[in-house]
């Protein structure tokens, strides 16, 4: 079989997902695109690419010779992007968020349906360890039907909204804060099986900087209906002042609960969570520790090449998997929806004033 020939656009949010996707044995490295000509040739460098395989004008990349383009440049790019590789006859795997408009958002997805090319998310949040041994807990019914379920991502990256040498505002500057929800909602819904159908949203303001733009807010919450019935709740901060930051997931179903803990214990994210399981233990004893690690402790070698523990080597795996054998990923362009849409929608209610609204559904 011969390779897949990849290229990346955006080479610092991209870097992970580049070193994943070299150590696959059925992909290859064919193309760069970045504005910024240093990062360029030192990435060019480690691939042994000529000069004429590294771009600075996207669509000049857009005629280099590969078969799916990675996409980790800023979200405000993602929608364009994604549509003009789509139309090029490539597939498409993009970093979350999809886009920051519904109107984007749908604009993707019918690209996707008239091209015939896959598409998928790259929410790495959604193959950590932990979640996908939940992941098996839950199919098995061991927690029940989930009724209730939290997510909480508060990462302070003050510094990538406004540069703080310069004082120029950074790309973020202007993203809601729960517009960048996928890391919550998407391992949330996939435990769930799941989709959100309704959403409303409150912020607090900016108190800690009153006179910056939208990516300031101090915090802003939102509250899900499902299609089954059920509820979520999620909060989102990235200027919020906790350190280390946190992602916390809880689920509450009918035999149970499963949480990690807020605090990290070993590597990136791991910590200590809590298990109960009303048909496997006793109430008297309560709910047991159990470990949530990010990575694999199974995975080989090179899954550990990536970001995110070994979370981008099983979510590379899956997508080029999907165009090696002709099946739809699995975030695909619909799940991939599912996992932004909310966020854009909680926000509109946040600054409506908290009003219910309804969630479209792809």
């Amino acid at each position: 079989m011969s390779k897949l020939r990849a290229g990346f656009v955006g080479l610092r949010r991209g870097g992970g997902l580049v070193r994943s996707l070299a150590h696959h044995p059925q992909v290859e490295i064919t193309a760069l695109c970045d504005l910024d000509q240093d990062s360029l040739g030192k990435m060019g460098a480690d691939f042994d690419l000529a000069d004429e395989r590294l771009y600075t004008n996207y669509d000049d990349f857009l005629n280099a010779p590969i078969d799916f383009v990675v996409i980790a440049t800023p979200i405000d790019f993602h929608a364009a992007q994604t549509i003009a590789a789509l139309e090029s006859g490539r597939h498409v795997l993009c970093e979350q968020t999809a886009a920051y408009t519904i109107a984007d958002c749908e604009a993707i997805v019918n690209a996707v349906h008239q091209t015939g090319k896959f598409y998928m998310m790259a929410e790495n949040y959604c193959y950590f360890h932990y979640i996908r041994e939940w992941k098996a807990m839950i199919d098995a019914g061991r927690l029940g039907k989930i009724y209730h379920a939290e997510g909480e991502y508060i990462h302070e990256i003050r510094s990538l909204l406004i540069d703080p040498e310069t004082g120029k505002h950074r790309w973020r500057y202007t993203r809601a804060p729960i517009w960048y929800c996928a890391h919550c909602l998407g391992p949330l819904l996939m435990l769930m099986d799941d989709r959100i159908v309704r959403a409303t949203g409150v912020q607090s303001g900016k108190n800690t900087f009153p006179n910056e733009g939208l990516g300031f807010l101090d915090m802003e919450c939102g509250l899900f209906q499902t299609q089954k019935g059920s509820t979520i709740k999620i909060l989102r901060s990235q200027v919020a002042s906790r350190h280390p930051e946190m992602v916390f997931y809880s689920l509450y179903g009918t035999k149970g609960f499963v949480e990690n803990g807020r605090t990290r214990t070993q590597g990136y994210g791991s910590s200590e969570g809590f298990l109960f399981l009303e048909e496997e233990m006793s109430e008297k004893d309560g709910a047991k520790r159990i470990d949530c690690p990010v990575s694999d402790p199974n995975a080989p070698e090179e899954a550990r090449s990536g970001g995110h523990g070994t979370s981008e080597f099983y979510m590379v795996r899956d997508f080029v998997n999907a165009i090696q054998t002709n099946s739809k990923p699995p975030i695909d362009v619909a799940r991939a929806m599912d996992f932004t849409i909310p966020g854009i929608v909680a926000h509109d209610s946040a600054m409506q004033g908290g009003a219910w609204l309804d969630v479209p559904l792809f």
